[in-house]
């Protein structure tokens, strides 16, 4: 049974995929997310994250162009980059959720919506992030 924030992570990562394809600012995503969904709104969680990674995505990319070694961020699938970004934002600014949950979460996503080799790729990563966050 997936719990409420792994449904929070999948929504924010249909935001974050959905701005990409179609730039719009962050509240506008959500209401059209919201409307096409049949809710009034996204729970705090969701929302909270979606807006603190738009605001830290620049710094968020800096982490992933750090740690993708032999990789530029312009070549990394983007539902990976995105499943990285949700993590990273926890790992920087969310000390209630243990680092190694981040990085679960993130690996058992892309398992599920990326391709058979991402849940490793992101997993590697995100695992040499964390190590330099000690």
């Amino acid at each position: 049974m997936e719990g409420k924030r792994r449904k929070a992570r999948e929504i924010v990562l249909r935001l974050l995929y959905s701005i990409e394809i179609n730039p719009k600012a962050p509240q506008e995503a959500l209401e059209d997310y919201c409307l096409v969904q049949g809710v009034d709104s996204v729970d705090p969680f969701t929302a909270d994250h979606f807006k603190g990674i738009i605001k830290e995505k620049d710094k968020i990319d800096g982490y992933i162009k750090a740690y993708a070694q032999n990789w530029k961020i312009e070549r990394i699938a983007l539902i990976d980059k995105n499943i990285m970004r949700i993590a990273i934002y926890e790992m920087l600014t969310m000390p209630d959720i243990p680092r190694v949950v981040s990085i679960n979460e993130a690996v058992d996503i892309a398992k599920k919506y990326s391709t058979k080799d991402s849940g490793k790729f992101v997993n590697g990563i995100l695992d040499k992030i964390n190590k330099d966050l000690h």
